[in-house]
């Protein structure tokens, strides 16, 4: 095989991969990536477009030479080739990584509206808005990492219940950290609330304690899901609420029990027995999570008591 061959290929094989990584993200996740951030759905597209590139430009090569170039340009071309190729695997390979954990049915029947709870969904968020009553307490919620936002619904949803305005974030790409301060947006939006908790699962909620850290001044409260502090936080005026599970296999007991030393000494710790990092949501088992000791509907019965106890006292303070 020459080179003019192999690179052929390669830009073949990348295009098939850049081409392939978006179809698998959609095909295996059914509507979810259309309720997810536009970002997403962006980013899926760049990959699509960039494969059908790669791909045309691969047959085109087949019957171009280039053997009539002077050496100095074909040699910024096998240079600027290999760039190309490079750029476009690792762009089909982050296409693929990010592709969501899709919301299974019991979070899925948790959005509808009823008599109770009014959902909403906008560009930016879920929110679920209590009928009745303007709420004067309210929770934004960042999902965990590539987490349907909508998997979060069958543990908020009851909160909203309880009488509190619960807004859950379409994250960018799926990942808290790309927007620390996106849960701003949701506050300004909903003007009429008088006293705000920020919190989240996992990596969502190392985002919500970097955003609470710096708007102490607008938030009241911290909840954790499975999830811990990103820095100090000892000297924060923030009521705090740590819940996790005993068997949690990605956020292990030991890790929350290290978060201690970053959070206020009033932060209440709360574990659910059996639990594992996946109950904190529906979106199916999580590759490297532990086994659990209890059924999923019992833990989460769990934590949506202690979550529901956390904006209690958001609400009296």
């Amino acid at each position: 095989m020459t080179s003019r061959t192999l690179v052929l290929a390669l830009r073949a094989l990348v295009g098939v991969a850049l081409l392939v990584a978006p179809g698998w993200a959609i095909a295996s996740t059914g509507d979810a990536v259309a309720h997810q951030h536009p970002s997403l759905g962006a980013l899926l597209a760049v990959s699509a477009v960039a494969g059908a590139a790669l791909l045309a430009a691969a047959v085109v090569g087949w019957v171009r030479r280039d053997a009539g170039r002077p050496a100095r340009r074909r040699v910024l071309r096998a240079v600027g080739t290999v760039v190309v190729l490079v750029l476009g695997a690792v762009l089909a390979a982050a296409t693929a990584w990010l592709r969501p954990f899709p919301a299974t049915q019991p979070a899925l029947d948790a959005l509808v509206s009823d008599d109770a709870v009014e959902v909403q969904e906008a560009a930016g968020w879920y929110a679920f808005v209590p009928r009745g009553a303007e709420p004067t307490t309210g929770l934004v919620y960042s999902p965990g990492a590539r987490v349907d936002v909508r998997a979060t619904a069958a543990v908020l949803r009851p909160l909203a219940e309880a009488g509190y305005l619960v807004v859950a974030l379409k994250e960018p790409l799926g990942i808290a950290l790309t927007s620390v301060d996106q849960s701003a947006s949701a506050i300004a939006a909903f003007d009429g609330v008088e006293h705000w908790a920020v919190g989240g699962h996992s990596l969502g909620g190392v985002a919500a304690s970097s955003f609470a850290a710096a708007h102490d001044d607008v938030v009241d409260g911290l909840l954790l899901h499975a999830s811990y502090p990103l820095g100090d936080l000892r000297d924060a005026d923030l009521l705090v609420t740590s819940v996790s599970g005993s068997r949690d296999g990605l956020t292990t007991p030991a890790d929350v029990e290290a978060s201690r030393a970053d959070l206020p000494p009033s932060t209440t710790f709360v574990e659910v027995e059996g639990a594992v990092h996946a109950f904190f949501a529906d979106y199916g088992p999580q590759p490297g999570d532990g086994e659990p000791g209890v059924s999923r509907a019992t833990a989460q019965a769990e934590v949506v008591a202690a979550s529901r106890a956390a904006l209690d006292a958001v609400a009296g303070d």
